[in-house]
């Protein structure tokens, strides 16, 4: 299974535009294309995924992590190139003009093989749980909910081993369920970037658009 960064603050690559928002896509063998989260708008997202050579009209799953407009931004450019792909949401979202196969998601649901959503969580987001042979590896948006919260959720499925995404402006006091982690990829608006480093510095990992991470 791979990990593909589309949209988020940084880049690493000077082809690719950064923007306020995230977006992963994930890809493996015996599991649907799947995108989790759509970035602050379309332009940026599709720019990106072209230069990343990823066919943006073969995306068959569609995970929003919750209703903000930086997840949300490239969603219906999106769906209107891929009228048939199943939309996983959450309780809260309420985006009119939405179409296709919508499941809305409240406690924890088996999306594909492998791939599953925490539920909503504290009433307001989900994250991905993938699991691999190296442990449990989380995609999260904002980390509303709070780190802590996330991965107690996510142990459920198995031994944690990474995690990537937006962990907010939580205390970094939050932070000290990391240890069991062998990865960390603070993406987006993660806000004590800095101090995690300090905290785990063989763990810490630079994320930004085009980081492919390989479980």
């Amino acid at each position: 299974m791979q990990v593909t960064i589309v949209y988020d603050n940084e880049v690493l690559r000077d082809e690719l535009i950064s923007g306020w928002g995230f977006s992963a896509l994930i890809q493996g063998e015996g599991i649907p294309t799947m995108l989790f989260d759509t970035g602050g708008d379309s332009f940026t997202l599709l720019h990106n995924m072209a230069e990343l050579g990823i066919d943006s009209e073969k995306l068959e799953v569609v995970v929003i992590s919750h209703p903000h407009s930086d997840h949300t931004g490239g969603l219906s450019e999106i769906l209107r190139r891929n009228p048939s792909t199943e939309l996983y949401v959450t309780k809260s979202f309420r985006e009119k003009g939405v179409g296709g196969k919508i499941t809305v998601v409240d406690k924890a649901t088996e999306i594909c093989k492998d791939i599953f959503s925490t539920g909503e969580l504290s009433g307001m987001e989900q994250s991905l749980v993938l699991r691999s042979d190296y442990g449990v590896f989380v995609l999260t948006g904002c980390s509303h909910p709070g780190p802590a919260r996330i991965l107690s959720a996510a142990s459920k499925f198995g031994k944690l081993y990474g995690i990537a995404g937006g962990f907010g402006h939580h205390d970094p006091k939050q932070f000290r369920s990391f240890p069991a982690l062998s990865l960390i990829y603070p993406c987006h608006c993660s806000a004590y970037k800095r101090e995690m480093i300090k905290m785990f510095p063989d763990k810490v990992v630079e994320c930004g658009v085009g980081l492919r991470i390989n479980l």
